[in-house]
């Protein structure tokens, strides 16, 4: 693990970041150019809470998926919690502003697939995942039919894991007096997400 101050305590930490945030940019590359598309990406972890594998799906009729069948490597970006810090929130006034947040990219390889019962298994995992705890859960089968039209529409990923990266610049560099100026201050502007970040993050 990373000796700087702003790297992952743990795997839980980048697990966190990933379910808690999982529309994430995929960035592939082509012959001339990159392209990038915003998905929803479900982990996949082994025992040790370390995630091995980001599943995903495309639009069948996005470029990115010819792109990938001839270079199967890609980039994740997932990009968390994050603010502005204003010099003006501090008592100390000669404080530099800075930026906090929370992110992690992943390279990747990417293996494509679109047989019914793997795209059916992808599907119910993801608005499994996106339905549960909602007061009227919504489930595929209120769709009907068309459920199944829409399913064949679709290419669904598997991105191994080849190397990540995060990065959780939460204030752990601050002095205290700083330190407090600025989650008072994300307090007043109800930025609750982050301010739940930084606090998870200071070990004093």
């Amino acid at each position: 693990m990373s000796t700087s101050p702003f790297a992952p305590r743990s795997h839980a930490d980048i697990l966190r970041l990933v379910e808690t945030q999982p529309l994430a940019w995929v960035v592939a590359r082509g012959d001339a150019n990159l392209q990038a598309t915003p998905l929803p990406l479900r982990p996949v972890v082994d025992a040790e809470g370390r995630i091995v594998e980001l599943l995903g799906h495309f639009a069948r009729r996005n470029p990115q998926v010819e792109m990938l069948r001839a270079q199967p490597q890609a980039l994740l970006l997932f990009l968390g919690a994050q603010a502005y810090i204003s010099p003006s929130w501090m008592q100390d006034r000669t404080q530099a502003p800075t930026w906090n947040y929370a992110s992690a990219q992943f390279l990747t390889e990417i293996t494509l697939f679109d047989a019914p019962d793997e795209i059916e298994a992808l599907l119910a995992d993801l608005i499994g995942t996106m339905e549960r705890g909602r007061p009227k859960g919504w489930n595929h089968t209120e769709m009907g039919p068309r459920y199944a039209s829409l399913s064949r529409g679709i290419v669904g990923f598997r991105a191994r894991v080849l190397q990540v990266q995060a990065t959780f610049k939460l204030g752990q560099d601050e002095r205290e007096d700083v330190f407090g100026d600025i989650t008072a201050a994300l307090e007043r502007e109800g930025a609750h997400e982050l301010l739940a970040w930084m606090r998870m993050f200071d070990a004093r």
